[in-house]
């Protein structure tokens, strides 16, 4: 057996270790040429991307592609790992350690004093020792944690649950459902004046309290979002075989003619 595939195969190693190991080969004189070349910044599509699979897998149902997509998502992690590693900043271990720490700190009803908790008041809770530990590293925003690059309609939610954890939210549904037809009528106004960028500005108010509706119905928007769509292509699709099939050419069609068909399918 190749040397090399010996170090990965070592039985004295747990599986976590081989990977590790199997990582250090890949992005070492021997290793591969497209593995050594990789940054942190190269990585970023396929951290996403991977990311995005185990989402697609969990959404399916599908258990062994889950855990396929994870073992994917677990190597991203270690690549990202071993390049700190070489430059002297950290290695997998920090990472370890850190959220170790992190989840009994933030779980005091657990390892401290236990009590029972429902699941929005330790929601709550993770907020409130969020932002306390923040405030330790100079960072005194309640949203400090949130990317800026993450999905709009994901960091609506996660925006509203942050101020949620510390009181500032409607109080239930109708409220939020109250504050949605303001935005609209806001959204009416603004375009009988022309404005775009007031439109702009009232759409993104209306999409952040629909974001924080399905925040309280514990909907995840984006999902709904994506949901949503899928429903529309799948019919759409549907409405292209259904004019194919007659020997028509949807392009050429009305939308009169569209929408019957539309409603029909539907």
């Amino acid at each position: 057996m190749n040397q090399l595939k010996e170090q990965v195969l070592d039985e004295k190693l747990t599986l976590f270790e081989r990977l590790t190991v199997l990582m250090e080969i890949l992005r070492s004189e021997k290793g591969c040429s497209w593995d050594k070349k990789q940054t942190h910044k190269s990585l970023i599509p396929y951290l996403i991307e991977e990311s995005y699979e185990v989402v697609e897998a969990i959404e399916n149902e599908d258990k062994k592609l889950l855990a396929e997509e994870l073992g994917d998502l677990l190597c991203q992690i270690v690549f990202h790992a071993q390049i700190a590693r070489e430059a002297g900043s950290f290695d997998i271990d920090d990472s370890v350690n850190s959220i170790i720490n992190k989840l009994i700190i933030r779980h005091p009803h657990i390892f401290e004093e236990e009590k029972e908790l429902s699941p929005q008041e330790v929601r709550d809770q993770w907020e409130q020792i969020k932002r306390k530990t923040n405030k330790k590293k100079k960072s005194n925003s309640t949203f400090s944690g949130i990317p800026r690059s993450m999905p709009s309609l994901t960091m609506a939610y996660r925006v509203g649950e942050k101020a949620g954890g510390l009181g500032f939210d409607w109080k239930n549904k109708e409220d939020v459902l109250s504050k949605m037809s303001e935005e609209f009528n806001e959204i009416q106004e603004a375009l009988k004046a022309g404005e775009i960028k007031d439109i702009e500005e009232e759409i993104g108010d209306l999409l952040f309290a629909t974001a924080s509706l399905a925040r309280k119905c514990k909907i995840d928007p984006e999902t709904a979002l994506k949901k949503g769509l899928n429903k529309f292509i799948s019919r759409f699709e549907k409405m292209e075989k259904e004019v194919e099939t007659k020997g028509g050419d949807i392009a050429k069609l009305t939308l009169e003619e569209l929408e019957s068909i539309w409603k029909k399918l539907k």
